[in-house]
């Protein structure tokens, strides 16, 4: 069993000790997981990076992957299968000797 997985049962034992499944529809889980990666931008706000507060970040980024788990979940995807099949799709979109060192979308390369 990978680590991704293990969390991922972690996260489901959390919820269902707690009677939460009922609000974790993919709607919600998606609303959740918008609101959380708010409140990591948050932690940047009128901040340079450097001075954001490291705590905020890695409590908020939890947050935001935990939701993410529990999405993935709702749908049986594997994470480590999609978004290794969006690493090697952006492999395509993003070629090396375009996309090195620019930060231009994949149709302006």
């Amino acid at each position: 069993m990978t680590d991704i997985k293990k969390l991922t049962e972690k996260l489901i034992d959390f919820r269902d000790q707690r009677d939460w499944a009922q609000f974790h529809n993919p709607k919600d889980l998606a609303v959740a997981l918008n609101i959380e990666a708010g409140e990591l931008l948050e932690a940047f706000l009128w901040k340079n990076a450097e001075d954001a507060n490291k705590e905020k970040v890695k409590e908020e980024l939890a947050d935001v992957i935990a939701y993410a788990l529990l999405l993935a979940d709702k749908y049986k995807f594997d994470v480590v299968d999609i978004v290794t099949a969006k690493i090697k799709e952006n492999e395509k979109k993003y070629p090396v000797d375009k996309a090195k060192g620019t930060a231009k979308k994949y149709n302006e390369l």
